[in-house]
């Protein structure tokens, strides 16, 4: 079987840091995010996963490779025709995926648990399509299927008025029907393909489209927040805490799983409380890094305290404050208002940028 993973878009919701980042390269517990997908259809078995990306990406490239990390051979696929819809994505891929059963994964969708009880369900049942489902409190920003007496009668993609607080979310098993589907479908009021159109086609024609249930979490990374929470249940899951090869002072006090890279300097009045992840080559001196913190690679932070955020690599942070629920991207500076005189805030606050003061 082969997959399938999404990796283009604008991502305009977590602008600004996905001016200069795709979105499915943010770091999630200090691992770039598409590699959780990649891993878990390598778990399942899958030998050849398509990446789609957006026409001229070199980014995502350059950083996933060949595959030959994860023992699978990945090629990637341009989109085409611009931002057509989910649906318009596999169909673009076509030719990779053939006629054999395939699975579908949305890249910035981040999961407990594996896939085989997905992949298990469409072959024992010889499904024409298998739906991974998930119950959610804002169903309105999904597809939403409408059950009745345990089947799927319909796919309503983003409804205003749900029909269930299920949403369809981003892992996806089709045959080649999905193809036939394709072809009798239209585009949407917002111009798109829609996949809830593909999975109502296959169910109106009488096609076997059946559902499983994630029983542990799943997050669709759409908002910054849920990015965060994200980063929150990936480091609450974390097997390793290692701190080989780092420099750790014996007054530094360390609680929990704390993951700590080689090369990294923690000096004295530290105190980590996890679940955290601090990448290699950091500085950390006087300061309280709180749990669910993931901090990058080059990373130098004094006298201040961070709790549930995510910093990226070579970030340098000295302001004598505190920071919560943060993103702070890649080189950037962040100083104590009284290092300088006038006194005051100083901004350079750039396009759909959140500052809190």
């Amino acid at each position: 079987m082969k997959a399938l993973i999404t990796a283009g878009g604008r991502a305009t919701r977590l602008r600004p840091i996905t001016y200069t980042i795709n979105k499915h390269l943010i770091p999630l517990a200090n691992k770039p995010m598409i590699f959780y997908a990649i891993e878990k259809l390598a778990d399942v078995g899958v030998k050849e996963i398509g990446i789609s990306v957006n026409p001229g990406e070199e980014e995502i490239q350059k950083t996933v490779g060949d595959g030959s990390k994860w023992g699978v051979k990945i090629a990637y696929i341009e989109q085409k025709g611009g931002p057509l819809g989910i649906a318009h994505v596999v169909n673009n891929a076509k030719d990779f995926l053939g006629d054999e059963p395939f699975i579908f994964y949305l890249g910035d969708n981040i999961i407990l648990g594996n896939l085989k009880r997905f992949v298990e369900k469409f072959e024992r049942e010889k499904l024409n399509c298998v739906l991974a489902l998930a119950k959610v409190k804002d169903p309105q920003r999904f597809g939403v299927p409408e059950v009745r007496d345990g089947r799927i009668v319909r796919v309503d993609e983003k409804p205003s008025e749900p029909k269930s607080d299920y949403a369809v979310t981003g892992i996806y098993v089709y045959d080649k029907s999905f193809f036939e589907a394709f072809t009798h479908i239209k585009p949407s009021a917002r111009g798109e393909y829609e996949i809830s159109d593909i999975h109502t086609w296959l169910i109106e024609n009488g096609k076997s489209v059946g559902y499983e249930e994630i029983t542990g979490w799943w997050k669709d990374t759409g908002k910054p927040e849920d990015l965060l929470e994200g980063n929150q249940l990936l480091l609450g899951e974390m097997a390793e805490a290692s701190r080989e090869g780092a420099d750790i002072d014996p007054t530094a006090v360390i609680q929990g799983k704390v993951a700590i890279g080689a090369g990294t300097v923690v000096g004295p009045k530290v105190l980590i409380r996890g679940p955290v992840a601090i990448g290699e080559n950091c500085k950390i001196e006087n300061s309280y890094i709180g749990p669910y913190t993931a901090i990058g690679k080059g990373v130098e932070i004094y006298n201040t305290e961070i709790e549930h955020s995510i910093i990226f690599d070579d970030v340098d942070i000295d302001c004598s404050t505190r920071i919560v629920d943060s993103l702070i991207g890649m080189n950037a500076t962040v100083t104590s208002a009284h290092a300088t005189l006038p006194l005051g805030h100083k901004l350079i606050v750039g396009d759909n940028a959140v500052v809190e003061i």
